[in-house]
């Protein structure tokens, strides 16, 4: 490399790095225009609007109309949903989506919708698009929930149900003994509960119990 391009190399950086310093010395030089107060009341104020309005476009993601602006969630999963007790039952309380599939605290929401991210990519791949697909995949699917369900304890089964509140005593007497072995075995809601909201895959067998 001859001096005449080191020259050259080091005028076109010369630029960049000055604006970089200008940007930076700008950032922190008080200003002349605003007082301090000023400036806290409208960060807090940016503050709030980002933060209001990213938890409505969040919350807006948990809805059923939202999950069912996806054809393969209206078309497929959500057909078999409708015709099971978190539907529709004597006590008139529905489960959707969201109360089965998307934690309540904050922080593991904010978790689950990192992760939805995966799905909305194979939304656009069009990895499930037709019901050939699906039922393809329907296995995989299911004991990918199953793992994220078991590993948390069933953390959203819990939100509507709890064992521990349970007067065993009222119940028939086969679900009474299950409930009772689940007890003594530690066991969780997904390890006996599979294909209470979704028919169960084809090749499903009792080692996705375990």
């Amino acid at each position: 490399m001859t001096e005449q391009d080191n020259q050259s190399g080091a005028a076109a950086t010369q630029p960049r790095s000055g604006r970089v310093r200008r940007l930076w010395r700008w950032f922190w030089t008080p200003s002349t225009k605003w007082s301090l107060g000023g400036l806290l009341i409208a960060g807090f104020a940016a503050g709030v609007i980002f933060w209001g309005g990213f938890n409505t476009a969040m919350e807006a993601t948990n809805t059923e109309t939202f999950c069912l602006s996806c054809h393969q969630m209206r078309n497929y999963v959500y057909q078999e949903y409708k015709d099971t007790v978190h539907y529709r039952n004597r006590t008139g309380v529905r489960a959707v989506c969201s109360d089965c599939h998307v934690p309540k605290s904050w922080v593991h929401k904010f978790g689950r919708k990192i992760k939805a991210t995966n799905e909305l990519y194979h939304h656009i791949l069009g990895t499930i698009s037709t019901r050939e697909k699906f039922e393809a995949r329907r296995l995989k699917l299911a004991r990918s929930v199953w793992r994220t369900m078991k590993a948390t304890n069933s953390r959203e089964c819990r939100n509507c149900h709890d064992i521990t509140a349970m007067d065993l005593t009222k119940q028939e007497n086969r679900s009474r003994l299950r409930h009772l072995t689940a007890i003594k075995e530690n066991k969780t809601c997904i390890d006996c509960h599979k294909g209470i909201a979704h028919q169960l895959p084809t090749g499903w067998d009792k080692k996705d119990s375990k």
